[in-house]
């Protein structure tokens, strides 16, 4: 993939990552499940870095729960994510606005 087409699809991929993660604990797998359905075909190795980053940033918080005998991570937003998800929001309507206005 070009890029830059990497670089545009990882941020909105982060909007969407904060989206869910706001809604609900997520955790990886069932976030690249969700991210395939939209399109986006994402490893664990290119995922797990941007919850890590997220988490550094304070945008995300994480937990573990025991699943069928694994540890399992879930990520939930924090009160920083939640402000940065609802102005990601504000700026992406505004573009979106703009480049389908024709």
């Amino acid at each position: 993939m070009d890029p830059m087409l990497r670089s545009f699809f990882l941020g909105f991929i982060k909007i969407h990552i904060l989206f869910h993660a706001s809604k609900e604990p997520v955790y990886g797998l069932w976030l690249i499940e969700e991210l395939r359905r939209h399109g986006y075909d994402i490893s664990p190795g290119t995922l797990y870095p941007i919850f890590h980053s997220l988490e550094a940033d304070g945008l995300l918080r994480s937990s573990e729960k025991v699943v069928e005998g694994k540890v399992r991570k879930y990520y939930r937003t924090t009160a920083k994510g939640n402000s940065a998800l609802k102005e990601a929001k504000v700026k992406v309507q505004e573009l979106v606005h703009e480049i389908f206005e024709d």
